[in-house]
């Protein structure tokens, strides 16, 4: 049976991000199920409640309380000495907790702008009504620049926070990140220019984005592990 880590951590905790930074290293060597849960949540709740859990961040292994603050590297990996080493062929899957991956935050950095640059091509362009090229080229440029980035840039962090999770690795991740903004700008730059084959290249640069994300996510969404199986 797997071992199970369980961070017990706060969104106000400075702390807490040291101990998630130790624990995904240590993840990343060790073969254990480790999961980071916000005691503000309700599985984090529970647990704070079963084991009389005083302060954050704490470290629950297999269900019992093992260790409170932040640990050293060295005594996080002899917390879990007994667990095998973790298979080199699943090493690019990484665990997400309370930091951003630079992918998620360059994501939703994206999306911001793209979203400013939909908003003054409206503007710009005469709005909804304006002239067919401008509106089309600012719609893709929200539809594709902002939206995508946002369900992107939160899913691969919210998703695998809250299923305990890993997400494949990040050279991934980078791919997705720039197929999004080659379909973004060929898409626009098509409308623009009025250069249909431009804009379906950058339509299948789009799926190519998604297939990517889908190909990441699914071992997440598939996993079966997580608080129910910690209880």
């Amino acid at each position: 049976m797997t071992m199970r880590v369980q961070l017990l951590v706060s969104e106000w905790c400075v702390p807490c991000r040291g101990a998630e930074q130790v624990w995904r290293a240590v993840a990343q060597r060790k073969d254990v199920a480790f999961e980071v849960l916000d005691v503000g949540q309700p599985e984090g709740r529970a647990i704070v409640a079963r084991l009389g859990v005083k302060t954050v961040p704490s470290t629950v292994i297999d269900g019992e309380l093992k260790h409170l603050g932040v640990p050293s590297i060295h005594e996080a990996v002899d917390l879990v000495a007994a667990a095998p080493d973790r298979n080199p062929a699943v090493a690019d899957s990484h665990y997400v907790g309370l930091s951003l991956e630079a992918t998620s935050a360059w994501g939703i950095a994206s999306s911001a702008i793209y979203l400013a640059l939909a908003g003054t091509s409206l503007v710009f362009g005469g709005g909804i009504a304006g002239e067919a090229p401008w509106r089309a080229a600012a719609l893709h440029a929200y539809g594709m620049g902002f939206v995508a980035f946002v369900v992107l840039g939160l899913g691969e962090h919210l998703v695998p926070r809250f299923t305990g999770a890993p997400i494949r690795g990040a050279g991934l991740a980078w791919i997705q990140f720039g197929l999004v903004h080659a379909a973004t700008l060929m898409m626009v730059a098509g409308f623009l220019a009025d250069v249909r084959g431009l804009s379906l290249v950058g339509g299948v640069a789009a799926m190519g984005a998604f297939g990517v994300f889908a190909w990441r996510l699914v071992p997440v969404l598939r996993h079966r592990g997580g608080v129910e199986a910690s209880g």
